[in-house]
């Protein structure tokens, strides 16, 4: 008999490739992790310190379908790749950080763009243009025993047959390990947490009825559908 006062919240899993399903504990996002996109954005590309924001674990969803999301007309596309780690800790080293991941998928940042500019102009946080439900389409985890660590090869995302971003892991300012390492120093990792690496340049919007293909090298496709 469980002394809960209300029905407890189902745990948020990632399908894993092969069977099984990883539990998400936090999903940590790394902003304005290459050049061209920080340039983009209106940033300087030089290598400052790395932010983090986060979305909410239930916001990743393995459907394969994206529904455009309320109180906006403005959403935006970021194809990044998500980092899954399977033992955490504090002060991880640079040189120990890719033993503590369990493996890798592609995924989406979606952004409500118009709230998330709102935020900005006003010096607010950025969860109402990021963190809404469903922000976070994700393919199965691929094992590191399957795949190894992806740190070079071509990203890309497709809209409707038609390449809109187009990168190569080797691009990102902040590798993965170093990004591990650096949230390691401010919060305590566990299994279970998802670092979602950033994006290449050409972000842009989307319509109902899109669909959008995340190829990154190395690992599977995902497809997504604008519902």
């Amino acid at each position: 008999m469980s002394d809960y006062v209300i029905p407890a919240p189902k745990i948020p899993t990632i399908p894993v490739d092969g069977g099984g399903e990883f539990p998400v504990r936090r999903v940590y996002c790394i902003g304005r992790n290459y050049a061209a996109h920080s340039i983009e954005m209106g940033d300087d590309p030089d290598r400052d310190p790395p932010f983090f924001f986060q979305k909410n674990p239930n916001n990743l969803d393995a459907s394969g379908d994206f529904p455009y999301p309320s109180q906006t007309s403005d959403v935006h596309y970021e194809v990044e790749m998500a980092v899954a780690l399977k033992t955490g800790g504090t002060n991880i080293a640079t040189e120990d950080a890719l033993d503590h991941v369990f493996g890798y998928a592609p995924c989406l940042d979606m952004t409500r763009r118009d709230l998330q500019g709102e935020a900005k102009k006003k010096g607010r946080p950025w969860e109402i243009g990021k963190a809404f439900e469903r922000s976070g389409p994700i393919g199965p985890l691929q094992r590191v025993a399957d795949v190894g660590h992806p740190d070079n090869g071509r990203v890309e995302l497709l809209v409707n047959n038609e390449v809109q971003q187009e990168g190569d892991l080797n691009q990102m300012i902040w590798k993965v390990p170093e990004m591990i390492s650096y949230l390691s120093d401010f919060f305590e990792l566990e299994p279970g947490d998802v670092i979602m690496s950033g994006t290449p340049s050409g972000v842009g919007p989307i319509q109902k009825g899109d669909v959008m293909v995340v190829n990154i090298a190395g690992l599977k496709s995902l497809t997504v559908k604008v519902t």
